[in-house]
């Protein structure tokens, strides 16, 4: 049994840390031990349940903590890990350097993230995306990208070209499956009618997930079409936030719920007969695969690896363009309507797509691989 040390930026509910979570607790072959450069987040709690250790350094956001820095060299040395897998820029950055200096050989980068967008992406990830081109020829063994979208981008701005390797996000299929009687729970609970196309979107707040578009084609389509209802779920996507509420207003949007987060994602997911993703930029967008899981077919942008995920059971539409979003959306409603037979295969492969590419068992020997392997 080989001990694997993850360090990662936070523990709070984003995609990586979910796919954190996922492999240490599927993996059980091996012994893994988690280091927070900040706090438990979502995360800690839940991995701390299924006794794995978890360590958080508390540093606060934004700053570098020197006491936090000498205590992660000490958690190393003590542990002596056969890999150290580090987690997104922040993490690679300071988890590789102090492991490097704690006389680990086996330093595996994590990079979870694709284009940088300058107005839309911190200049802080920027410049730290850079610094880690650099030395990404002297600190990880092996490079491991959620995506070969991000990749290609990371390779194009520096990182080590001969070290990359492509691992997708895996989901266990007990989690999100095809579940009629969860999705209509979740109408009954939002008073939703059963027969009421319902579109969908699962995220958080965040200038990179380009809710103006999004709205604006949810306004469009409105206009041509108005017999449907639309659910936002996720961070901030709530009655509190003034600026969705601005959009909303301004585009004279009907039938809209928001939210907020929530647990129950499964059973959502179910509920909806599309889901819909509106991102300038993404990795591998988790959530395109726990929805089609469930049998949800999807519209999304051509963003990271979504036209990869999503293959040819749904549409993909060029980023910032509500128009194109907004008819992919009618000729979904048209065909369940229209074409039952068509629209249920076509949820039927949704599910198969993933079921056949994207299983927590691939993406563990994937890890594995790279891990002892290479």
């Amino acid at each position: 049994m080989k001990k694997i040390l993850h360090i990662i930026t936070s523990l709070s509910d984003g995609g990586a840390e979910a796919v954190l979570y996922r492999l240490c607790t599927f993996d059980k072959k091996n012994t893994h031990i988690v280091i927070s450069l900040m706090d438990e987040g979502k995360y800690g709690p839940l991995l701390e349940k299924s006794d794995i250790t978890v360590h958080c350094l508390e540093m606060p956001a934004g700053k570098i903590s020197f006491k936090a820095l000498i205590e992660l060299y000490k958690l190393i040395r003590q542990f002596k890990p056969d890999v150290v897998q580090t987690w997104m820029y922040h993490a690679d950055l300071i988890g590789g350097v102090i492991a490097k200096f704690a006389g680990v050989k086996n330093i595996v980068w994590g990079v979870h993230n694709t284009t940088l967008i300058k107005g839309k992406s911190k200049q802080s990830t920027i410049i730290i995306a850079k610094l880690n081109a650099f030395i990404s020829y002297f600190v990880p063994k092996q490079i491991i990208y959620c995506a070969a979208k991000s990749r290609q981008v990371q390779e194009s701005i520096g990182f080590n070209s001969g070290i990359g390797c492509v691992v997708p996000n895996g989901y266990d299929m007990d989690d999100f499956m095809p579940n009629p009687i969860a999705g209509l729970n979740f109408r009954n609970e939002v008073k939703l009618a059963h027969d009421k196309f319902l579109i969908g979107h699962v995220g958080r707040f965040d200038p990179l997930k380009d809710y103006e578009t999004l709205l604006t084609s949810i306004a469009e389509l409105q206009n041509i079409k108005s017999d449907f209802n639309m659910i936002l779920v996720g961070g901030d996507l709530d009655e509190e936030n003034s600026v969705l509420s601005n959009i909303i207003n301004r585009r004279n949007i009907l039938n809209i719920k928001r939210l907020g987060r929530r647990s129950d994602i499964s059973a959502i997911m179910n509920a909806f007969d599309i889901f819909i993703l509106s991102s300038v930029s993404e990795a591998f967008p988790n959530v395109l695969n726990e929805a089609m899981a469930c049998g949800t077919p999807c519209v999304t942008t051509d963003v990271g690896d979504a036209a990869f995920i999503v293959g040819d059971t749904g549409w993909i539409v060029p980023s910032r363009n509500p128009q194109a979003l907004s008819k992919a959306m009618f000729e979904a409603m048209e065909e369940k309507y229209n074409n039952p037979i068509a629209w249920e295969e076509r949820r039927l492969s949704c599910r198969n797509r993933i079921v056949n590419n994207f299983s927590i068992e691939k993406m563990v020997t994937g890890y594995h691989h790279i891990w002892f392997n290479k």
